[in-house]
């Protein structure tokens, strides 16, 4: 018996040991195969996730090296026209159809980007395209205006312009003046036009007005607005580097000169051209607001024309302030009134040798009041002319005495344009 029992558990120790075996094969078996599967997988994966990244790197490297697209702000900062600039592709500005944006916080201004590719110096010293629009907000534009090279000799062939900057409050009619005015003198002047938000009238391609306007906010008279309204053309203004003299027009004024007159007058004079007095009338000293001290004290308080002409130095630190204009913004609201106080006070301020302390647009007080008298059809005459033009005496440079102190004038009403137009030929020296 003991031997059967042996020769049994021979017999099942081969099986049992064959079945062990067996589930062993097939773990190894199961186990390699997982493997494989499992290594396929992620090889299959990695694959995959280099040719994708091998993609995105390739098409972004191919976008810098090659093209070397950006996206900028579309501004194109030029006059009319523009001398001897290198044929190199500018800046790219949208042309918008509707004007009536906002650029402040609350905008709700569309604006559009154009991928722009940049070639050169000439592209940022005086773009060609003739559109100013562009999606800088304020603090943007004041920023970029700021920038003042310090190397004073230019690295290419110069003419410095005059620019004419209008604050108006829509249209300009007495327009036909200005066109006879500026024949004739492309590449030595550039206009910006500031005019109400939803003010989308646009003139002739013909016209040297055509696409001149900036980015424009609402104006209030007698509030901070104005102010916003002429450091934001002078911004815009000063992006084109060929800019040197500055000028502050409304849609009422007039010149009483031709454009080489007023061309040499301006580029050769030492100084800019801003009233700035000390007057203790209650109209006067008597706006200043004691919350102003000690920031501007009473001995710094000024008042003059709000229509201007500077250098671009002047210019430049007007834009700039950050000291003096939050002080103003929130202490001179009427009866003080900031177009009359806060320019001539912060010139005097910062640099009154630069100064002639005097306007070059005329205009007539003596009918009283807070308003200058506004002119008619009948009251347009040679001998009104005659007297703006050399009715008084001044100092130009600081050196002679002269006649001419007065370039432009105002408030001439769109009905004076006909009569302007009969005797500006002969009277003003315009081409007929």
């Amino acid at each position: 018996m003991i031997e059967n029992e042996k020769q049994q558990q021979q017999q099942q120790q081969p099986k049992e040991m064959s079945a062990s075996s067996r589930a062993r094969r097939e773990g190894r078996d199961g186990g390699f195969s997982f493997q494989i599967t499992t290594t396929i997988i992620f090889f299959f994966s990695m694959s995959f996730f280099v040719l994708f990244m091998g993609m995105f790197i390739s098409d972004h490297v191919k976008k810098f090296v090659l093209s070397q697209d950006f996206y900028f702000p579309q501004f194109s900062p030029s006059s009319t026209t523009t001398t001897s600039w290198p044929r190199t592709t500018s800046l790219t500005a949208t042309p918008l159809c509707n004007y009536s944006s906002s650029l402040n916080s609350n905008s709700t201004m569309t604006t559009r980007r154009t991928r722009t590719t940049m070639k050169g110096l000439a592209d940022w010293v005086a773009p060609k395209e003739q559109q100013l629009w562009h999606s800088m907000r304020d603090k943007e534009l004041m920023w970029l205006a700021s920038m003042s090279p310090l190397v004073e000799d230019y690295p290419f062939n110069r003419t410095p312009k005059v620019a004419f900057m209008f604050l108006a409050r829509g249209r300009l009619p007495l327009q036909p003046i200005w066109e006879r005015f500026f024949k004739g003198h492309d590449g030595l002047f550039s206009i910006y036009l500031h005019c109400p938000p939803g003010f989308n009238e646009e003139p002739s391609e013909s016209s040297v007005f055509f696409k001149r306007r900036i980015p424009s906010q609402q104006v209030q008279w007698g509030t901070a607005t104005m102010i916003d309204a002429e450091r934001r053309l002078l911004a815009n203004a000063l992006l084109d580097f060929s800019n040197e003299r500055f000028v502050l027009l409304s849609e009422t004024c007039i010149p009483v000169f031709n454009f080489t007159t007023v061309y040499n007058y301006l580029i050769n004079s030492n100084h800019s051209f801003l009233g700035s007095f000390d007057d203790p009338r209650p109209m006067g000293r008597g706006r200043y607001n004691k919350r102003m001290w000690p920031i501007v004290s009473l001995s710094d308080w000024r008042k003059g024309s709000q229509w201007f002409e500077v250098n671009r130095k002047l210019a430049i630190k007007i834009i700039s302030d950050q000291k003096y204009y939050p002080v103003f913004r929130e202490h001179c609201r009427p009866p003080c009134y900031m177009d009359e106080h806060y320019l001539p006070t912060l010139v005097t301020k910062l640099h009154p040798e630069l100064n002639s302390n005097r306007s070059l647009t005329w205009v007539d007080w003596t009918t009283g009041g807070s308003h200058p008298k506004r002119f008619v059809r009948r009251d347009v005459s040679e001998s009104l002319l005659n007297r703006i033009r050399s009715g008084f005496n001044c100092s130009y440079n600081g050196n002679y005495t002269t006649s001419i102190c007065f370039l432009f004038a105002r408030k001439f009403h769109p009905s004076t344009l006909e009569p302007l137009l009969r005797i500006a030929p002969t009277m003003l020296g315009f081409d007929p």
